[in-house]
């Protein structure tokens, strides 16, 4: 009987004591929601190379998953590894070869990451 009683007064409490939790919402405007979208696609675009694609299965990874984390990722991830491309080094085959290493090092790297 007297179990009943703490049972409910305990949940009583709890009820009270964690149904008050606030959810964080923030509006981002249209220029930040435009950057974002068009990081992802040429991330995408990127991915959907010919080149890209055949380098990607050569190291192990399907193009198919890696475009799947990549819609995954948050938009900050996106414009990490976007930022990251750009920055590579481009040129003939070597530039081709170390963009596809620094976009599997980046999926690899968010990937785990969590």
């Amino acid at each position: 009987m007297n179990l009943k009683k703490t049972t409910c007064r305990a949940l009583i409490v709890s009820m009270f004591a964690f149904s008050f939790q606030a959810a964080g919402a923030g509006m981002i405007g249209a220029e930040q929601a435009q950057t974002s979208r068009s990081e992802r696609t040429f991330v995408l675009d990127t991915l959907s190379r010919a080149d890209t694609s055949s380098q990607l299965q050569a190291l192990g990874v399907d193009p198919q998953q890696a475009r799947e984390r990549i819609g995954a990722m948050s938009d900050a991830e996106v414009a990490q590894l976007a930022a990251d491309m750009r920055t590579a080094p481009a040129g003939a085959d070597g530039g081709t070869v170390l963009a596809v290493i620094v976009i599997a090092a980046a999926i690899w790297y968010f990937a785990f990451r969590r």
